[in-house]
């Protein structure tokens, strides 16, 4: 049948979709495209890209529009969808997050990353790929394999390609962890670094000092939660 994707039964056998629902009228068609992408993401784990959604809907569909007509029906709603590393996801809105806590037992609020975490995390963020020495070199002082481990740990940085310096050490980059975390849907979102110097927003002194952009704020159970804490590298 013209305008179907294949996905698979029970028996293995293929078995279509159909996508354009070209015997629905207009109306009906884009009600049923909203359904089929809201529950795609709401039963996704991990925020949903594009091209996963457009296996499920029509040639002609506008997924873009679909989205900004399911957020608006979402207004008033406890949740929203948004758009996070590279895709579309479902998320409490931060005003809940206290509520959520609370109602899973967890207290007041998760520890959140310490100032040095922060500062490594996010100069990592803005000059990726970049190694450890690099990172050393930039603070001034050295960067312990331990802080380095936290940031693996959480899974907001992964080894990146090795450096073409002595001993070849490997670099580190952020993740897409990282992006959801932070509520970025690509790294483009970061807030814009030479245009914070030339606004004498952040420069390394300032950075070094601990300040950190508007924007870099941790996202937990919907809440935004600032990075800084204070500690030393």
């Amino acid at each position: 049948m013209a305008g179907s994707a294949a996905r698979k039964g029970q028996n293995g056998q293929p078995m279509l979709l159909d996508t354009e629902l070209e015997h629905l009228p207009p109306e009906l068609r884009w009600r049923e495209w909203m359904g089929r992408i809201e529950a795609v993401i709401f039963a996704a784990s991990e925020p949903v890209p594009w091209e996963t959604l457009a296996r499920i809907v029509g040639k002609s569909c506008n997924i873009e529009l679909i989205i900004d007509d399911i957020r608006a029906e979402l207004a008033g709603r406890p949740y929203e969808l948004v758009a996070v590393a590279g895709g579309w996801q479902h998320r409490t809105k931060k005003a809940f997050g206290d509520v959520i806590r609370i109602a899973a037992g967890q207290g007041d609020v998760s520890r959140p990353l310490s100032q040095s975490e922060a500062l490594v995390l996010m100069c990592i963020a803005y000059f990726q790929p970049i190694n450890r020495g690099e990172l050393s070199t930039f603070f001034g002082k050295e960067v312990s394999r331990d802080l380095i481990g936290v940031l693996r740990a959480q899974d907001l940085i992964a080894s990146g390609p090795r450096s073409p310096q002595p001993g070849a050490p490997y670099s580190y980059v952020t993740t897409k962890a990282f992006l959801s975390h932070f509520g970025f849907d690509t790294l483009r979102d970061l807030p814009d670094f030479e245009a914070l110097e030339d606004a004498g927003l952040l420069s390394k002194e300032k950075l070094l000092a601990g300040d950190i952009p508007v924007g870099l704020t941790h996202r937990e159970d919907g809440d935004e939660v600032n990075v800084a804490d204070g500690e030393m590298l």
